[in-house]
């Protein structure tokens, strides 16, 4: 896997441009969290992004690369058959496993312990 730097550097002679450490410097602070996305909004006057059912499509769980399901009330994408839940935030769900939480854990062991 290449690092950071060389991955950048690899990225701008690929695309033959060249980006303004500016730029690049709002997208890294952008993807590591360091802006709130809130405040963003909020001086922009801009509204938080929604997701978009239609990506369903082509979204499958990383774990079982079976389809998702989009649960609005809770905002995440849901995949029954591991029982996880992957949150989305900010419109683009976050399909990291280590992020997801488990949705009937507590029923399983519900069932265990009464047989």
């Amino acid at each position: 896997m290449l690092s950071g730097a060389r991955a950048w550097l690899l990225a701008l002679s690929l695309r033959g441009t060249c980006m303004l450490p500016s730029a690049v410097a709002r997208r890294c602070l952008h993807a590591s969290g360091s802006w709130r996305s809130a405040d963003k909004s909020e001086k922009t006057g801009n509204a938080p992004r929604v997701f978009d059912p239609a990506l369903l499509e082509f979204l499958v769980c990383p774990l079982s690369k079976k389809p998702l399901r989009f649960e609005a009330s809770t905002n995440e994408l849901i995949n029954e058959e591991l029982g996880i839940a992957y949150p989305i935030i900010d419109g683009i769900p976050n399909m990291i496993p280590q992020a997801a939480r488990m949705t009937h854990q507590n029923k399983k062991q519900e069932e265990m312990e009464q047989h």
